[in-house]
């Protein structure tokens, strides 16, 4: 070895550090004990450089010795491993390597570091296995579930895409406009038919004119069933599929009038088409009446975000069904609406009777007075066996209903949703049902006697908190505003006169009106009284007054103003609100309380314990989440049954008596009575009360 080779290796650690200018380096090296088997032998180190180009190459030595530190300090905090099954201590050998820092250099190969016996540990084997049934490398936990919020409402939105909104485009593509004009230019018609046919009954019609009056009824008579022909195609469409409905009743009566006009203008008289044109247009309206209405539904429908349903729940309360909202489904309406209600198929099953009674009432007339008189009767009977209001006796209370509906959101699942709300029942009521998220307020704080703030504050809102008030967050909040302590009540008693009492950390507390603490003797100093306040006493002594404002909403009041308004219905109040009292929503809403049940504690945590069955059918969907929709749902439906019900009556009894006249008339042969006139007045006559019962759910 030549001299260069010997001065290098001649070299310590601390000349290098010198070298490379960390000034410590010396001082640390001289700080570290050189039998210390964990650091490098300087003689190592030295070797290692071979010359000047080497010690370039290598760069950076003192990232490498800082390194070789950082592992000291490592190897000092060495944790020690024991299997699972076994307690022994094997040993263990670790080599460490460094990567120099600031690079891709290649790796330095470090001498290796020898561990203390009492520090090794043996290695990880896959021959040793714990002592569990199955290898813990082999258990996957299982996924948490993801709660998505959009997923449902892009489920929603998909169905209510390939129903709602498709039918609805649907309809609006067909529009209204032809079935306004046709309404439009038919009431015309109709005025044109009406008014000449008075003009003949107050003999204003030369009698060298009648023929051309004749004429003039008979081509009104082709104009209405040209501008009534949708209505008449619907009778033969539902003919061919073995219904018989109103329309269909109509197409007859156009024959028979058409038969009756022809044998008019031969005889030289009236005809009765005037009342033939007066039914093609109720006629037009019903059709009016019930595509407005489906468009109106399916409008409601595809604008939702949410879908509520409302289900009678049996036996819910004083066994009566309750009304109790529940989660929908799309396929609830669409699978109902079109659904044929049971007035109207009582009235299709009349209008098959009806045109049986005509063909028998006119043959009596033909045998017993020949066949012209029997062409008349015929005609007649058929025009006087259904009234006018007959048509829109179903569809003009739904249409009025559905407009009120549209405003809440509100639809309902057909006829069978209108009979499952037509029952006597109980609607729950909970406190945001009246008085929802942000109406109530808490507007200021006064506190009276030795107790601190916080103190009455915190017993305050134990208290209601424990009774389940609506009021509790208005306290929780007012509570952690002031960094207090939560307490919880216990002995928590409902005195059911707008009050309620407990124990909290010991101490009696009451809290509740000021007619509830001046019943139960608490003292009231001057300037406490305020009508809208929650009142706090601890140990019998006034502590603390709370002012509330509960501001009223329409929705609110609408929707609690017709539930106590109609019979069979009766709300059920679920809240513990001690506030919410008989007096205090007599005096806020002005709505007659004795309808309103008050049930005690145990009996409505039985009520809100119970669950509400899956398969229950729903019988309305709700939009929004306010009580207006869901009270009117149920008022409504009932003012539609009643309606319905009503006006079909009214209907029927109408028909049956007009068979009975033109049966009379026909056995005796008063031919004289049979006029255009007679027939038109006792339509119109029959027509006022089935209008006048459709408006009934126009009030509700």
């Amino acid at each position: 070895m030549d001299e260069k080779e010997k001065e290098l290796n001649e070299f310590s650690l601390e000349d290098i550090m010198k070298e490379f200018g960390d000034p410590q380096a010396g001082e640390q090296a001289e700080d570290q004990p050189a039998e210390d088997v964990r650091v490098w032998d300087n003689k190592i180190a030295a070797e290692r450089i071979t010359d000047e180009s080497d010690l370039a190459d290598t760069v950076r030595l003192d990232s490498v010795v800082k390194a070789v530190r950082e592992q000291e300090d490592s190897l000092e905090q060495t944790a020690r491993f024991t299997p699972v099954g076994g307690s022994a201590e094997p040993s263990m050998e670790q080599t460490a390597r460094f990567t120099p820092v600031g690079g891709d250099a290649e790796l330095l190969e470090e001498p290796p570091v020898t561990i203390a016996p009492e520090d090794r540990v043996e290695p990880y084997s896959e021959a040793w296995e714990p002592d569990y049934e199955q290898p813990i490398n082999d258990y996957v936990p299982q996924e948490p579930i993801v709660f998505r919020p959009k997923a449902r409402l892009h489920e929603l939105k998909k169905k209510l895409i390939e129903g709602p909104e498709k039918r609805y485009y649907e309809l609006l593509e067909q529009g209204l406009g032809k079935l306004q004009a046709a309404i439009f230019l038919n009431l015309i018609v109709t005025l044109l038919a009406v008014g000449s046919t008075a003009m003949y009954a107050f003999n204003l019609v030369p009698d060298n004119r009648i023929r051309l009056l004749v004429f003039g009824q008979f081509f009104a008579l082709l104009l209405s069933a040209l501008f009534g022909s949708y209505q008449l195609i619907e009778g033969v469409h539902d003919l061919l599929h073995k219904r018989f409905s109103l329309n269909t009743l109509l197409v007859f009566s156009l024959a028979a009038c058409c038969a009756d006009a022809i044998l008019c203008l031969r005889e030289v008289r009236v005809p009765c088409c005037a009342a033939f044109c007066v039914n093609v247009s109720m006629s037009l309206w019903s059709a009016y009446q019930k595509r407005n209405t489906e468009m109106g539904q399916m409008d409601t429908m595809r604008k939702a975000v949410r879908l509520d349903s409302l289900v009678s729940t049996p036996d819910y309360y004083d066994g009566k069904a309750g009304f109790v909202r529940s989660e929908g489904q799309v396929e609830d309406f669409m699978d109902t609406y079109k659904l044929h209600s049971g007035p109207d198929n009582v009235l299709c099953l009349y209008s098959l009777i009806a045109l049986l009674v005509s063909v028998g009432i006119g043959i009596t007339a033909g045998v017993m007075n020949g066949f012209s008189m029997g062409i008349q009767v015929f005609a007649a009977t058929l025009l006087v066996a259904v009234p006018t209001s007959s048509y829109i006796a179903t569809s003009r209370p739904m249409a009025l209903l559905e407009r009120r509906l549209h405003k809440l959101g509100t639809v309902i699942c057909g006829w069978d949703g209108v009979l499952g709300m037509s029952g006597p029942g109980v609607f729950p009521l909970r406190s945001a049902d009246i008085f929802p998220a942000g109406t109530t307020k808490m507007n200021g704080v006064k506190f009276f006697g030795s107790k601190k703030p916080d103190d009455v504050v915190a017993y305050a809102a134990a208290l209601i908190t424990a009774d389940g008030s609506g009021m509790a967050p208005l306290f929780s909040q007012l509570l952690d505003s002031r960094n207090g302590i939560h307490y919880e009540a216990t002995g928590l008693h409902n005195y059911g006169n707008g009050g309620i009492g407990g124990e909290v950390c010991g101490e009696a507390v009451l809290a509740g009106t000021l007619q509830f603490m001046q019943e139960m003797g608490v003292e009231m100093p001057s300037g406490t009284r305020v009508n809208q306040a929650v009142y706090v006493a601890i140990d019998g002594k006034l502590s603390g007054v709370f002012a509330i404002s509960f501001a009223k909403t329409k929705l609110s009041a609408a929707g609690l103003t017709t539930l106590c308004a109609y019979r069979g219905l009766y709300p059920v109040m679920l809240t513990g609100d001690f506030m919410l009292t008989e007096k205090f929503l007599s005096s806020r809403f002005g709505v007659n309380t004795k309808r309103i049940y008050f049930p005690g504690r145990k009996a409505r945590e039985e009520i809100l314990a119970k669950e509400t069955p899956e398969e229950l059918p729903a019988l309305a969907l709700m939009t929004r989440d306010d009580l207006a929709g869901m009270a009117f749902a149920v008022t409504g439906a009932r003012a539609l049954h009643k309606a319905t019900r009503v006006g079909v009556a009214i209907n029927l009894i109408g028909g049956i008596v007009g068979l009975l006249v033109m049966l009379a008339l026909a056995i005796i042969g008063a031919r004289h009575l049979l006029t255009p006139v007679n027939v038109l007045l006792f339509e119109l006559i029959w027509m006022i009360p089935g209008i006048l019962v459709t408006e009934w759910t126009r009030s509700v």
